[in-house]
This record gives C-alpha cells, sequence and structure tokens, in this order.
C-alpha cells in the first residue's frame, strides 16, 4: 500500500499527529471526522491485494498454544479466512443481538437508522482506514489506510462497504502488516490512544449503549491486536527483534500518541488470567530497560529509562512479575556485575561518579577557580538528588506491592551489601567490586527507607530486634570482626538460631548498616586512600621534571619524555577530578542529615542493648554492669564504625548540619564505651569516640566551642564521667598491638588533650577529678606515669631535633668546603631534623600544658613515692637544656616555624614547679637529682623572665620561684648532711636497681628478690613483670620484708645517735 501512495500522501503519513495528548482528550477528531477526502488514483499494487497470512504455529508453549490466538484475546479471524475456525467470540455475539434487539428506553427509530453510518465513520476515525480507493485523508488532513482485501470481501459478499466491528479486526491486521508502518505496535498504539478517548467522551456524554459497544469491542479488539503486536510479530510480517517492541514506547511519555499509557496496561493486566503471554512480554519490556540503560550514563538520555521503570512499578501485578524476573537478584551475579546484570543495578549505577563523567563536570581541574568547582558540585548534587528521588520512588512502589516483592527487594540490597565486603579491604581492587557511585545510591535509598520509623522520641527503636542476626538474617556478619568476640566464640554463637519472623524495621535497620558500612565509608576510605595516591604523584612528577635537561638536546627522546610526563599529569588530573565529584555528592546537606538521622537510632540502640535499659527514657549508670548473654560484643565492628564514620565525616566538614538536640546520644554513647572499654576489643575503634569528641570541639560559625563544645560543659554524664573516660583511654591506648602504636599514641593523646582544655574551665570537672583520685590512687598513679613519659619523650626529642637543625645550619653555611656527597647527606639530615622538630614540638607544648593543668589540680598524685623522683629529674633537665651551658645550641632560624617558643617553655616548666612548691617530696626529690639540678639555672631563669620576658610571669609569680629556689638550696644541704652521717650503706639494705637505702623494702614472690616497694611499683607502671625473671608480677602479690626493714630502721636510728653525739661533742668544745 505505501507503493501506492503518492509522495505528498507519504509526506503526510509522516507527518506529526496534531491529535490530544491523552487518552481523555483524543474523541474530538475521531467523532467530527468527515468524509474521505478524494485524490489521485494509487498506481497498483500486487502486494496490497493480498489478505495477509497469519502464522501461529510456534507462537507461544504455554498450555494452550494448539488454541487460536483470535480465540483466547476474543479476536475474529479475517472474513472468508476459514483456515482459522473459530466461533464469534461471546463479545461479538452479545453486540449482534443488540444489534437486532430495539433498545425501547431511548428513541431507537433514529439511531436504528444511522448505526451503521455512525459505527463506520468512527471506526475508519479511530483506525485512521479507508475502503474508498480514491481517499488517502480525511478532513483534517489525516494520513488513511487503504485495505483493498477487506474492500473486496465485502464486495463479493454483496456487503454494503462499510466499516462494522465485524469487519474490523481484518482491517486491523490489514493495515498493521503493511510496510508504510514502522512498527505494528507503533500503529495500534495511536489507534489505542483514539479509541479509548473517544469511549471515555462517549460516557461522559451519555452516548446509547449499542454505541458505547461498538467502541468497546473496537477497544478490545485493538488491544488483543497489540498484544499480538507485541508477543507475535510474525502474525504481521515482521521478525522477532532482540529487544521487546515495547521497549521504544516505554521511553517516551505515557501520554504521547505512542506512549504506553495508563489505561493499556490496565487493560493489558487485566488480561493476565487468560494469556499466558502478556506478563512475560511486559516483564521482559522491564528487562530491556535495563539493559540498555547498562550501556548509558548520566550524560546520556537516561531519564527516560528511569521514568519509564516508574512508570511501570506503579502496577501491583507487574510488580510482582517483575520481582520474579531472573534478572531481579541473580543468584551468580558478582560485585562488579551487580550494575550491569540485575535488573534494577543499571538504574542504582547511574552517577555523577561514573567513569568519564567527572572529567566533564570538572575539566582541567587544576586551573579552576573555587567558585567553579562549587557550582558543579552544586549542579552534580541537583542532579543526582532527582535521580535518587526516582530511584526511592521505584523502590518504594516494589515494597508496597505486596510480601513477595518486598522480600525479592530486600534480596537485592542484601545481594548488594553482602558481595561488597572486599570495598573495605586495605587494597580495594575496583575491578572486583561496585562502584563508589552505585553503592551510594544503594545507602542513601535505604537511609530513606528508614525515615518513617527514625522519630525524635524513639519510639520505635524497641521494634529493632537484635535476635535478627540469629535469625536467617539477610546480611552476612559471618567474617566480620566482633565488637568483642573471637571467630570461634561468635560462630558458636550464631549457631544457636532462634524461632520467630523478622519484621520489616528490623530488616531494614540492619541492611542500611551495611551499606552505610561497604557505601559511604568505603567511599570516605577510597578518598583518603586517593588523597594519599595524589600527593605521592605530584611528587613524583617533581622528581621526574629534574630529569628533563637529561633530554633537552634529543628531540625525540624528549618528544617521549613529553608524552609519559603528559599522560602522568592526565592520571592526576582524572584523580584530582573525582575527588571533587565525590566531595559534591558526599557534601550533600540533605543526605547527610538523613545519615546523621539513622546514625543517632543506631547509637541508641546500642545504648540500649549494652546497658540493657529503655534508654533513654531511663538514664544510664556509669560504669555498666557485665551482660552475660554478651550480645553486644557479638555484634559486627561496623556497627559502631557506621555511627563513628558518619558523625566523623560531618564534623569535620559540614559541622554546621548538626543540632545540638542531635547530639546528646553521641557524647553519651562516647562516654559510655570509653568509660566501659573492655566492652570493645578495637583500640582504634575505641580512638574513633575520641575522635568524635575532638572534633566536635573544633570552632565552627558561631560556635567557638564546635557543635559539642558547650554540652560537654553542662551534661551531667559528662561532667561526672568524661574525664576519668579519656585519662583510661590514655593508659589504654600506650599498647594498641599495632606496628604503629607507639607513634599512634600520640595522636590519640593529643585529641585527648584538646578535650581536656576545652572542659577544664568547668569548675565541677576539677572537684570530681580531685575526689575521684583520692578514691582511685592506683588509677591515676598509672596516667601520671605516662603523662611524665610522654613529657619526657616529647621534649627530649624536640629538643635534639633543635640541636640538630642548629649544628647542621652552621655546617652548611660554607657547603663550598664539604664534599658534594657528604653535603647531601647533611641536607638531607638537616630536612629531617626540621620535620621531626615540626612534628615533636606541637605535641611537647600540649603535653606540657597539660601537666602544668594536672599538677595544679592533682599535686598529690604528682608526688607519690613513684613518681615524684621522676617528675624532678625531668623537670630539671629540662630547664638545664633551655638556660644552661647549651641552651645556645637551640637557636635556629625561624623558630616561630615549627611552634618552638623556649621563653613560653619555659614559664610552662616553671608553673610545673610552682604547683608542686608546698610539697616537702617533691623539694627533696629535686634537691637530690644529682645529674641536672644546679641552682645556678634557677637563677639565670629569674633573670630571663625579669629581663627579656617581663610579661610571662608576674612579680608574686617571680617572688615565689625565688623562695623555692631556697628551699631546693637548703634540703639539698640538709640531704647531702644525712647522706654523710649515713656513710657507707650495707649492700644488703640498697635497692638493687637504684642502689639507695631501702625504705620499705618487699620481697617479690618468685625471684625472691628484695626491692623497695617505690621502686617496684614504680617499674610496674610500664613493665607487668618481675625485673628480675620475667614473670607476671602485681603489686598485690609483693611481700613486705619487715625483719630487713626493722634493721634498716635500727642502721639509720645508730647513725643518726653517732651524728648527734658528734654535733653535741662539738658545741661542748671550749672555744
Amino acid at each position: 500500500m505505501a507503493d501506492s501512495m503518492s509522495e505528498a500522501d507519504k509526506a503526510r503519513s509522516n507527518a506529526p499527529s496534531t491529535s490530544a495528548p491523552n487518552c481523555e482528550d483524543r474523541s474530538e477528531s475521531v467523532s467530527t471526522a468527515q468524509s474521505p477526502q478524494p485524490s489521485s488514483p494509487p498506481v497498483p499494487d500486487q502486494k496490497e491485494q493480498i489478505t495477509p497470512k497469519i502464522n501461529i504455529s510456534n507462537s507461544t508453549s504455554s498450555s494452550r498454544a494448539s488454541e487460536s490466538p483470535f480465540t483466547r484475546l476474543g479476536a475474529k479471524p479475517p472474513l472468508g479466512d476459514t483456515r482459522n475456525n473459530v466461533a464469534p467470540s461471546s463479545g461479538m455475539d452479545r453486540l449482534a443481538e443488540k444489534r437486532s434487539t430495539p433498545d425501547h428506553s431511548r428513541p431507537s427509530s433514529t439511531a436504528a437508522e444511522i448505526l451503521p453510518e455512525w459505527e463506520d465513520k468512527v471506526l475508519r476515525g479511530i483506525f485512521r482506514i479507508s475502503l474508498d480507493p480514491f481517499a488517502n485523508t480525511d478532513g483534517h488532513g489525516h494520513h488513511l489506510y487503504d485495505v483493498p482485501s477487506v474492500r473486496a470481501d465485502l464486495e463479493d459478499q454483496g456487503q454494503p462497504i462499510r466499516l462494522s466491528t465485524s469487519t474490523l479486526d481484518q482491517a486491523i491486521l490489514e493495515v498493521a502488516s503493511t510496510s508504510s508502518n514502522s512498527t505494528p505496535l507503533k500503529y495500534l498504539l495511536r489507534c489505542w490512544k483514539r479509541v479509548t478517548g473517544q469511549l471515555k467522551h462517549s460516557k461522559s456524554h451519555k452516548v446509547e449503549d449499542n454505541k458505547l459497544d461498538i467502541l468497546k469491542e473496537a477497544r478490545r479488539l485493538c488491544m488483543s491486536y497489540c498484544i499480538f503486536a507485541i508477543t507475535m510479530p510474525e502474525m504481521f510480517g515482521r521478525e522477532q527483534t532482540d529487544t521487546s517492541p515495547l521497549l521504544p514506547h516505554l521511553l517516551v511519555d505515557p501520554e504521547n500518541d505512542e506512549g504506553i499509557c495508563h489505561d493499556f496496561l490496565t487493560e493489558a493486566l487485566s488480561r493476565f488470567p487468560e494469556d499466558d503471554n502478556i506478563e512475560p512480554a511486559l516483564v521482559r519490556a522491564a528487562e530491556d530497560l535495563s539493559r540498555e540503560l547498562a550501556k548509558k550514563t548520566m550524560n546520556d538520555d537516561y531519564k527516560s529509562y528511569v521514568l519509564a521503570l516508574r512508570h511501570l512499578v506503579r502496577y501491583t501485578p507487574l510488580v510482582k512479575a517483575i520481582a520474579q524476573s531472573s534478572l531481579f537478584v541473580p543468584l551468580l551475579t558478582s560485585a562488579a556485575d551487580l550494575e550491569a546484570t540485575t535488573l534494577l543495578g543499571p538504574f542504582f549505577a547511574i552517577s555523577p561518579l561514573q567513569a568519564d563523567i567527572t572529567t566533564q563536570y570538572f575539566s582541567s581541574p587544576k586551573t579552576r577557580d573555587r567558585a567553579f568547582i562549587t557550582n558543579s558540585q552544586q549542579a552534580l548534587r541537583m542532579t543526582l538528588t532527582t535521580h535518587q528521588h526516582d530511584l526511592l520512588d521505584i523502590v518504594n512502589h516494589i515494597i508496597k506491592s505486596d510480601k513477595t516483592a518486598r522480600d525479592r527487594m530486600l534480596d537485592w540490597f542484601a545481594t548488594c551489601v553482602n558481595k561488597n565486603h572486599k570495598r573495605r579491604a586495605l587494597q580495594v581492587d575496583k575491578k572486583l567490586v561496585s562502584s563508589d557511585g552505585f553503592m551510594i545510591n544503594v545507602a542513601v535509598c535505604l537511609d530513606q527507607l528508614c525515615e518513617p520509623f527514625m522519630d525524635a522520641t524513639f519510639s520505635k527503636v524497641d521494634r529493632i530486634d537484635v535476635e535478627y542476626l540469629r535469625r536467617q538474617p539477610r546480611i552476612d556478619i559471618k567474617d566480620e570482626t566482633k565488637l568483642n568476640m573471637d571467630q570461634h566464640a561468635a560462630e558458636k554463637f550464631y549457631e544457636e538460631s532462634v524461632g520467630g519472623t523478622n519484621n520489616f524495621i528490623s530488616e531494614v535497620f540492619f541492611l542500611t548498616l551495611a551499606a552505610h558500612h561497604y557505601g559511604t565509608e568505603a567511599t570516605n576510605q577510597t578518598m583518603s586512600q586517593l588523597e594519599k595516591d595524589l600527593k605521592r604523584m605530584e611528587k613524583h612528577i617533581e622528581e621526574i621534571e629534574l630529569d628533563r635537561h637529561k633530554w633537552i638536546n634529543n628531540p625525540a627522546q624528549l618528544n617521549m619524555f613529553d608524552t609519559a610526563v603528559k599522560k602522568y599529569k592526565d592520571q592526576i588530573d582524572k584523580g584530582i577530578s573525582y575527588r571533587y565529584a565525590v566531595q559534591g555528592v558526599l557534601l550533600d546537606e540533605q543526605m547527610q542529615a538523613r545519615s546523621i538521622q539513622f546514625v543517632r537510632y543506631v547509637a541508641v540502640w546500642l545504648l540500649r542493648l549494652v546497658s540493657r535499659t529503655q534508654f533513654p527514657k531511663q538514664p544510664l549508670k556509669l560504669p555498666l554492669d557485665s551482660d552475660p548473654s554478651n550480645f553486644f560484643g557479638a555484634l559486627p565492628e561496623y556497627f559502631l564504625e557506621a555511627v563513628v564514620g558518619a558523625y566523623r565525616f560531618v564534623m569535620r566538614n559540614m559541622p554546621w548540619t548538626i543540632s545540638s538536640t542531635q547530639s546528646d546520644e553521641l557524647i553519651i554513647l562516647c562516654i559510655t564505651f570509653l568509660r566501659n572499654s573492655e566492652k570493645i576489643k578495637n583500640p582504634y575503634l575505641k580512638s574513633g569516640l575520641v575522635t568524635i569528641l575532638f572534633a566536635g570541639i573544633w570552632p565552627a560559625p558561631n560556635r567557638p566551642k564546635g557543635v559539642l563544645g558547650d554540652l560537654l560543659m553542662g551534661l551531667p554524664v559528662a561532667t561526672e564521667h568524661l574525664l576519668h573516660a579519656l585519662m583510661k583511654f590514655y593508659i589504654e591506648v600506650e599498647n594498641t598491638g599495632a606496628h604503629t602504636q607507639f607513634y599512634d599514641k600520640f595522636n590519640i593523646r593529643y585529641e585527648i588533650f584538646q578535650i581536656i582544655k576545652c572542659i577544664w574551665d568547668n569548675r565541677v570537672y576539677r572537684e570530681n577529678l580531685d575526689r575521684e583520685s583520692k578514691a582511685n590512687v592506683d588509677f591515676f598513679v598509672r596516667f601520671v606515669n605516662l603523662l611524665l613519659n610522654d613529657v619526657t619523650f616529647v621534649l627530649d626529642e624536640s629538643l635534639t631535633a633543635f640541636q640538630q637543625i642548629h649544628n647542621l645550619s652552621q655546617e652548611l653555611q660554607n657547603p663550598q668546603h664539604i664534599e658534594q656527597t657528604a653535603r647531601q647527606e647533611k641536607e638531607e639530615a638537616l630536612s629531617a631534623a626540621k620535620g621531626k622538630a615540626k612534628s615533636y614540638m606541637q605535641l611537647t607544648n600540649e603535653t606540657v600544658a597539660m601537666l602544668k593543668l594536672f599538677t595544679e589540680a592533682l599535686a598529690d598524685a604528682f608526688t607519690m613515692p613513684e613518681i615524684v623522683q621522676r617528675l624532678a629529674d625531668m623537670l630539671d633537665y629540662n630547664v638545664d637544656a633551655l638556660v644552661g651551658p647549651k641552651s645556645s645550641e637551640l637557636k635556629v632560624e625561624n623558630p616561630q616555624e615549627y611552634d618552638f617558643q623556649p621563653k613560653a617553655l619555659l614559664s610552662e616548666i616553671l608553673d610545673v614547679y610552682l604547683n608542686l612548691r608546698n610539697n616537702e617530696s617533691f623539694i627533696l626529690a629535686v634537691a637530690r637529682d644529682g645529674r641536672s639540678y644546679k641552682p645556678a639555672n634557677f637563677q639565670k631563669a629569674t633573670a630571663i623572665f625579669q629581663v627579656r620576658a617581663k610579661g610571662l610571669k608576674s612579680p608574686q609569680e617571680l617572688q615565689a620561684w625565688t623562695e623555692l629556689g631556697k628551699k631546693f638550696q637548703r634540703a639539698k644541704e640538709a640531704d647531702d648532711q644525712a647522706e654523710e652521717d649515713l656513710g657507707e650503706v650495707p649492700e644488703e639494705f640498697l635497692d638493687p636497681l637504684v642502689y639507695t637505702l631501702m625504705t620499705d623494702p618487699v620481697i617479690l614472690p618468685t625471684s625472691r628478690t628484695t626491692i623497695d616497694r617505690s621502686t617496684i611499683r614504680s617499674h610496674l607502671l610500664s613493665d607487668p613483670n618481675d625485673p628480675f625473671n620475667r614473670s607476671p608480677l602485681r603489686i598485690e602479690d609483693v611481700i613486705p620484708d619487715t625483719a630487713l626493714k626493722a634493721q634498716i630502721e635500727a642502721f639509720k636510728a645508730e647513725k643518726r645517735g653517732a651524728s648527734l653525739a658528734r654535733a653535741n661533742i662539738m658545741d661542748t668544745t671550749p672555744g
């Protein structure tokens, strides 16, 4: 038929339709259709005179495969075609009966006279069919399709040349089979929109029933042939295609003439029971949507695919069918293939973090200013937020459709997290895991699913059932490190499965926890590694450029060099672009607000579990009691890591998004697990709690004490337990078990110092600390001992580094006199010394400041026998280093570069002396320091503050300092005299480690060695073993040596008596 049309006719047939854009408004052009307009006779074409053949012998594998498709769909075979001997459908019978029986409720005479003409006119208008070979357009200019076979059959049978429902099926088949239509379905969908619109229009205008029956029959036949076009394209002479015929029509607006509208899907779904082919066809269309989208990125036309799936999932029967697709949750899919081979994977894979998208958002990143980057990140976020809203809508419809589909949806989420455990490996191979963008979308969607039950009062937190983890959970935690349980014990614990059914809140809660761990937190980990890689690559580029001069005279080699450098720089630019894109995604305030809301719920749930209370309705009592069930210890570490990671990220990058009302639970969580640190095995996980508090006190806009500072000053649980908790962890972190523990402890303790400084102004903290120090002496002695160790070490390292800088700088002032290799070695040593000085000087300032604070508040703890001598020796040594003969070696250029202020440091050390000036044991310990105590140093320090640093010390402080110096001198003289009076001390009275006269000798239980109690106590503070045979030892196990103590006391009394006698003799000697 296409060959018989004139070129003008062809142009009109390809012109866009002018009919209304929805099913409801398509009746006007049909009901008012004019008679066909004649045109030039078409050239006869033999092809058009042949009635299309129907071959359906292998069209379906259903149980009704032997039936005619017309029987199953209610359509009639073509006129005169006896190959399909099918009785008229019940719908046709009813229509014929109504035509023969007048409707007495309406004026029937007029209706009966015009009904055939009305039927012919309406059907021609709906299906754009012409029975006149010379008329190929209607009154509106719409192209009409000639049906010569239908016309010939009517002529042969002597029937009027009219179109009716009895001839409509043959006419539809003939038109849909002609080559002039791009696809049969395209033609039929346009007809469907027109007939549906006409039927609705007629119903609203109360058209006669017999006319409505005609329209209903036309609509039914149109749908039947639409289904044939989808499931049996060979009926229309078309080959089966690789993709569903529905696919292009799903990608256009449903209200478009060629789109799949609500009425179409509703009618198709209603036929599920009678035709087994419809459901697979629609599922196939959804699968093809997914497959095609897998080839696209956010830069392509992805939106139409997402909208198509959103449209499909609004129909519950279809959702059920889609959820049962083999593509929905494939059993053998790898993590890397989830995005492409699962039905929902390509939809969640759409992200600005996809390959090549980041470089388009942030092209030439090194040349872009901050405003450009910020604007690009905002645009990126807006696009992604819209897409994530669409994803949530899809997921919500699947979950709400029915239980089976909901379970399949939860299974898909579980597959996403369970397959991606390797995203938290130390070295992540991106080829083996899902992408960052995909996993972030999964996490964000799950966060949003949690929102309905995350209210401010935590009213539904009790619905989160910890027994979920022993009731065939969807999440796989078998290989995860547990909070406080080894692998064997955890396996035994979870072998005890429990009965019951998991509720939806528990399912989503635990899936979201896993998604945070393997999604957003894994991306944060990737970003940290990327930052390190970029710094390393930048440094490598600088090193490579130093070799450019080697190739300057060899153009070929220079070109190769430049090519290699450019390739390397392109990799750096790609990394920078990706970093900007990830920052743009993660710095979404709405996304992070939801994340914080979720981890608050996690924090409250963990506190309820570990305390076995109804927190927050019931307050926690610290320290916690032991939990015989140890359910908390059996939880994966990432349950707590998720809380730590989310808060740490937000507090560092966008603290303004956290309100004070969201922080109480966080502070209580940190204090609880630092105060009861035995509940958590991993020291680095506990250090994360310190990091949160540390980040929470960073100054922020309009918050000089940060997000948490003001709360820490007034929250009762904080004023009562925070200082003890911090000091306890300060002690624990001495031994983390890692090979980097020596340096890790200084980083952690630095954060602890900052928190203590923030809260120190609150008198309540200091009063509680003083009271507890008297009740828990051993605890405070251990803390003070470690604080002294740190101060001693960092001071020594810092001052040694400055001496090295001074000496090396002096040597390098005349480099021409130094051999090149030696000069290079000295320059490298100087650079290392400068780096060391910068690092340790910061720690020095903080540790000395802490020493000053604590000696002011806890003087007695610092003057215990096992502590006081070490403290005095350390102070004297550093005063000597700062003001003694070698102090000139500390002079370096630009001391502010290292934050080195020697006068301020000396002032802090003098304050420590003054804090302890009223303690006799401290004064005696200073006097006994035979290595570093020098009265001249005290006098020189006084002169410095009187002349060169007048503002650092007040006259009253200088006066107290002078008086203290005199006390030291008097104590020194008295101690020297006492030592002279004792004379030679018997070997058995001397301490075997420090060789001083013992005052409280004790016997060690395993080595049977006698040692002074203060000496062994000091030793045990850093080593829990007997120093003589390395057996485990506790201070409680030592045995007082009362006999030896009595001998020592007798010896001392004897010597004092002899000394007194000599003094009396001297007094009676004549003058």
